[in-house]
């Protein structure tokens, strides 16, 4: 629910998902989840349709998606999102994934570094070329980007991290599979000190630039 240029990161998921023609969405709420419920409400006014599935206690991100169950039992495929992330990747090439009895689909991006690079040669003397946190495309990481079947559905804990309980399983079994995205534009706010960057990252995405 933080604001990045005026608005929660929420529903700048909104308008990033609806551009993809995307428009249901179920929030899988815990901490502070009457200010959400209260500040998103049915998704009306945000052009979306949203429906909750609340926690009583902390259930984890496998345990919070098997908590989704009756209402996506109707579905073929379906896409899951990390709350904290910012990104103009398309989603649908993760369920275009799909295939061949795969479970599951992991959007990867490659790993942002968080420090500037310097190049030298040989002789340790500096070439004129400084990086700026460049992307690293030898090392990739979980974009926090999913879709799945239903059959996931039977590798979710009740309580517990998809990360450390049905993706392993998953990937041990050949059901998951990984969908990398070169050139899209993607950060995780995990501070407030974020914020800036996250900032300047929305300006240069399409579905929001077509706005501002």
């Amino acid at each position: 629910m933080l604001n990045v240029l005026g608005k929660p990161i929420l529903c700048w998921q909104f308008e990033w998902l609806k551009a993809h023609g995307i428009d249901e969405i179920i929030i899988c709420a815990g901490h502070l989840k009457e200010k959400m419920m209260e500040d998103i409400g049915s998704g009306q006014k945000f052009g979306v349709k949203v429906g909750y599935v609340v926690e009583d206690e902390p259930l984890g991100t496998g345990g919070a998606l098997n908590n989704t169950v009756h209402l996506l039992n109707k579905e073929d495929a379906f896409v899951v999102i990390n709350g904290d992330i910012l990104t103009d990747l398309n989603p649908i090439e993760l369920t275009k994934a799909l295939r061949d009895d795969v479970v599951g689909a992991v959007a990867v991006v490659p790993l942002p570094s968080p420090y500037g690079v310097v190049s030298f040669n040989a002789d340790t003397l500096i070439i004129s070329e400084f990086k700026e946190k460049p992307r690293l495309p030898d090392y990739w990481i979980n974009a926090g980007v999913y879709a799945f079947t239903f059959k996931v559905f039977e590798y979710l804990p009740r309580q517990g991290d998809l990360e450390k309980t049905t993706f392993p399983e998953l990937a041990s079994q050949g059901l998951l599979r990984a969908v990398p995205f070169h050139d899209c534009k993607w950060m995780s706010i995990d501070t407030h000190k974020d914020l800036e960057d996250a900032e300047k990252l929305l300006k240069s995405m399409s579905f929001v630039a077509a706005r501002h």
